[in-house]
């Protein structure tokens, strides 16, 4: 028998499909990364901040936290429970800033090869 207890409700979440975590912290994530690396670059390196292009920069850089954290770190503190969490720190590294950083990276190659 089931009830509406807050034990029942956390083992539901934990009965989430493990490969939509997974699809999310190997494809999703690093593809939302990459691409917002490159445009935070753009922003950076443009020397245009007007308070448009800022508030869409500050809101994407809230949004990848968010994304970072619930979706990438916090999921695999939820799957491989434990004293340490390295999982979820190896899972930052290797599916945001990594990719984050790439896609900045790509921009500053592309504007060497433009100049």
């Amino acid at each position: 028998m089931r009830t509406d207890s807050p034990s029942d409700q956390a083992e539901a979440g934990r009965g989430q499909p493990a490969w939509f975590a997974e699809a999310v912290r190997i494809v999703i994530a690093p593809l939302v990364l990459l691409s917002s690396g490159f445009f935070t670059a753009d922003f950076f390196f443009s020397g245009v901040y007007t308070w448009p292009r800022t508030s869409r920069i500050v809101v994407l850089t809230i949004t990848l936290v968010v994304l970072s954290y619930e979706f990438v770190y916090k999921e695999q503190g939820v799957r491989w429970p434990g004293p340490s969490n390295d999982r979820g720190l190896n899972a930052l590294l290797f599916s945001c800033v990594i990719p984050y950083t790439i896609g900045a990276l790509a921009l500053v190659a592309l504007a060497r090869l433009a100049s």
